[in-house]
């Protein structure tokens, strides 16, 4: 059966029993020792990680798991589910299966041979193609602006600002809503936005992203400029609910609603592909862009602050697809 979390604390406090009792001077209980832990043990883990991790540990449960598990039972799951669920779905189910396990000092039924080869017959049988966000090209979203700003509303002000600061910040989703007033530097060049820390800087460094004045159909730091005066935002969350009546809230808006706000929107400019579209959306279509526009590798890879090069480099093959193409070269002759 599962540990429960009286059982865990338990355990944790045995260890702290022979610990000193002070913290920086301050007496503290071993009780009080045990959440500090706890709290810097969920702060080594991505907030989204930890929701997709209970999620699918959950989902095994439902399917009649128990934990801690073997082998055996963690084949005849992928099993039950093999024709039903993507293959990298049942990988993610894996790791979280193998993270519980570890986590709590069982052994890792996940790391079995017979489990991970299990896992590659299937993606052999059952894979398919990866369901990809299409990129928005900046024509797409010029023509989502000048819509925009047609209406003229405190939400078509509100989902301008924020689209165009997605876009030319390549912002995720979630560093977008979390932005607040004093994220935000205003220089003569333009906008200076500091994340005090992202999925790539867990450890809070801090990263800066410049987004200057535009000449064209689109200009986020105006946008933005436009947005917060129309709002009355001196502090606090940049871009916020907005009721019925089209009173302006304090709350932000969830990370989800980037998603729904550019489907919906597109759809207003007449976009062919708006189902297509999602908030990472604007992330290739930033990379895809400036790549066509003459951007340098380095300069897309530090806007968009990815980690990897493969992963630029994947955006930018996309945006040169038909440019540089071996079989135009001969078509052209």
């Amino acid at each position: 059966m599962a540990k429960s979390k009286k059982g865990e604390n338990a355990t944790v406090l045995v260890g702290f029993g022979a610990l000193s009792s002070r913290i920086g001077g301050t007496p503290v209980t071993p009780v009080q020792l045990a959440q500090q832990h706890q709290r810097f043990l969920a702060a080594a883990t991505a907030d989204n990680t930890r929701r997709v991790y209970r999620s699918a540990i959950r989902h095994f449960l439902a399917w009649g798991g128990v934990l801690p598990c073997d082998a055996a039972t963690v084949v005849r799951y992928l099993l039950t589910f093999a024709e039903q669920l993507n293959p990298r779905t049942l990988g993610l189910r894996l790791t979280a299966l193998s993270q519980w396990h570890r986590f709590q000092g069982f052994a890792d039924p996940a790391a079995a041979p017979t489990v991970r080869k299990t896992l590659r017959g299937i993606a052999r049988v059952h894979g398919r193609p990866r369901q990809q966000a299409k990129a928005l090209s900046l024509e797409e979203l010029q023509r989502i602006v000048v819509r925009l700003a047609e209406l003229g509303t405190q939400a078509a002000l509100r989902d301008s600002a924020l689209l165009q600061t997605g876009y030319f910040g390549a912002f995720r989703r979630r560093e977008l809503v979390g932005l607040t007033v004093s994220n935000l530097s205003w220089e003569r060049e333009g906008l200076l936005i500091t994340l005090p820390r992202s999925k790539t800087d867990p450890s809070g460094q801090g990263f800066s992203k410049a987004i200057p004045y535009g000449r064209g159909l689109c200009c986020p730091a105006t946008a933005l400029q436009r947005w917060l005066i129309a709002a009355a935002i001196e502090c606090g969350p940049l871009f916020r609910r907005i009721n019925r009546w089209g009173e302006v809230g304090l709350a932000a808006l969830t990370a989800g609603s980037v998603n729904t706000i550019l489907a919906a929107r597109a759809v207003e400019a007449g976009l062919p592909d708006a189902t297509k579209l999602s908030s990472h959306s604007l992330r290739r279509g930033l990379a895809t862009s400036a790549y066509r526009a003459g951007a340098e590798f380095r300069a897309i890879k530090r806007q968009g602050g990815w980690r990897h090069d493969a992963t630029v480099q994947e955006y930018i093959e996309e945006a040169g697809i038909f440019e540089e193409n071996a079989a135009g070269a001969l078509l052209k002759e």
